[in-house]
């Protein structure tokens, strides 16, 4: 008797051009286990009539990585029915439902051969009393234009179900680093079905579990005696047209670069933001050294949102700028405001970690004075004295400024502080410290050049890092025309050495 065949056709050639997908093998092994959450979901009546509801979905992925590689996924779900064999194994035959994690008609196919040249896919499914394997090499379909494929047939007990995928000589083999990144990424791209209990998944025979962060218990930081607040907060907007999104924000006890960040859902499984790469949008999160970026998190279900049929990413059109300003004033907002929290809020570091940063910053600022100091030294010390400047500063190209008044030892201050970008400008401070006069009030000018070697190597895009230096550079200013005050003679003199040295020695690498 001539074995059954599956019809593949149209376009078998396809099939080789699935190797050159941009996939990572997160969402390449993901497919999978989509098609194993989508039928044990669709079939979940039957499963339970058949075994009870005690039976959770169960998906065993295995690699081995011995020469030839290879990896196999075995689900426990309702398995692929005769009925579904043209489309589960032509390419692009789009399911009729496609509201589910199957949507696209492609998933098993593009992975597979992304990931191997040849794969088999052995399947018994519930209620039906035979199991059937598939065999597939592409380099053979593709050069012979096959449009057929046998399916072998064997006896089944009819309550067995499962499917099992074998990828044999694996182009992609994961090792390594990347073997932890895989179950990292996998255990936050099915959390919530790992979470409610639906689904087991094992990556070569360890359960992966995923585990919650711990969410910040502190007082508001500008009433650090104050009551302490959870700081977690539930979002919730509607776009109109069909999408919304809904989900939680929180800051993380303990910051981390890379855990931190959101993670983008659509129908109960992770888009964007899984393992070390969340969702950190910079209109949002800041820059890389930034406290957001390290301490917020949360999950965000988004619903009406189209994505790639790759599934690793949301096709935003032009819905994403409106979607963060959104985001940003929800997670503001006054009764609870994260980002404000999360950036002005500073615990102790453990010491370990203050200790690495230390010493890294004692050898290379020691390096560079060891290097740079012998050769800057003797010109700043033989210098002339000078006295601190009462004449207007110069006015040049000015980035910001801002002036305020302030009453000192009975008399009003007016202090003007500015970030300019002139490039002829060779100090990092300069000040101006004009004395009051019957018509205005003392009169104090700092300005900081951006554009001096020292802030361009240590402090150009960052706030933290440009604010941290400027108020360095205030106290210097400050400290300086106080000095004068109480009679210290040619009190300019130090600012003026601190600029030359900064330039000519600690600016370096």
């Amino acid at each position: 008797m001539a074995p059954k065949k599956v019809d593949i056709s149209p376009g078998v050639s396809v099939l080789a051009v699935l190797r050159h997908l941009n996939y990572k093998p997160w969402y390449a092994l993901g497919e999978f286990v989509d098609n194993a959450v989508e039928s044990f979901v669709k079939h979940r009546e039957a499963i339970e009539e058949s075994h009870g509801n005690r039976l959770k979905l169960r998906v065993n992925i295995d690699i081995d990585t011995a020469t030839p590689a290879r990896i196999s996924i075995r689900d426990n779900a309702a398995g692929i029915f005769e009925s579904e064999y043209g489309r589960a194994f032509r390419p692009a035959a789009i399911p009729p439902d496609r509201s589910g994690l199957a949507e696209f008609g492609m998933g098993m196919k593009s992975a597979a051969c992304w990931f191997a040249p040849r794969w088999t896919v052995r399947t018994s499914a519930l209620g039906e009393p035979i199991a059937r394997t598939v065999h597939f090499d592409i380099a053979h379909i593709v050069h012979d234009n096959i449009g057929e494929l046998d399916i072998n047939e064997f006896p089944e007990k009819p309550e067995h179900h499962y499917t099992e995928i074998i990828l044999e000589n694996v182009f992609h083999i994961p090792v390594g680093r990347t073997i932890a990144k895989l179950k990292d990424h996998l255990t936050d791209i099915y959390r919530a079905f790992i979470r409610d209990g639906l689904l087991e998944l094992h990556f070569n025979g360890e359960a992966l579990t995923y585990r919650e962060p711990g969410i910040l218990r502190v007082p508001y930081f500008r009433n650090k005696e104050g009551p302490e607040r959870i700081w977690r907060k539930e979002v919730a907007f509607d776009f109109g047209q069909g999408m919304s999104v809904h989900g939680f924000a929180a800051l993380r006890a303990t910051g981390s670069t890379t855990k931190a960040g959101f993670a983008l859902f659509r129908r109960g499984r992770v888009i964007q933001g899984s393992g070390d790469e969340g969702y950190r949008p910079v209109h949002v999160f800041g820059h890389s050294n930034s406290y957001r970026y390290q301490r917020l998190f949360g999950e965000l279900h988004l619903n009406g949102f189209e994505v790639s049929h790759t599934k690793d990413g949301f096709q935003w059109d032009e819905n994403e700028q409106p979607f963060l300003e959104l985001l940003r004033e929800h997670l503001d907002s006054d009764d609870l405001p994260l980002l404000k929290q999360a950036e002005n809020y500073r615990a102790r570091e453990p010491v370990a970690r203050l200790r690495t940063v230390a010493r890294q910053a004692v050898s290379n600022t020691t390096q560079a004075m060891e290097q740079y100091l012998p050769e800057t030294l003797p010109a700043v010390a033989t210098a002339p004295p000078v006295e601190t400047p009462e004449e207007e500063l110069p006015q040049v190209s000015l980035l910001a400024g801002r002036e305020f008044n302030i009453r000192f030892r009975d008399k009003d201050w007016l202090i003007n502080v500015e970030l300019t970008n002139d490039p002829s400008e060779s100090q990092w401070v300069a000040i101006s410290d004009m004395p009051e006069t019957p018509s205005r009030p003392h009169r104090l000018a700092l300005k900081v050049s951006m554009v001096h070697p020292f802030m361009v190597r240590f402090a150009q895009t960052d706030t933290e890092d440009v604010e941290g230096l400027l108020r360095v550079a205030a106290a210097i200013g400050l400290a300086e025309v106080l000095a004068r005050d109480s009679g210290v003679r040619q009190a300019g003199t130090v600012r003026r050495n601190v600029n030359d040295i900064l330039r000519n020695a600690l600016s370096e690498p």
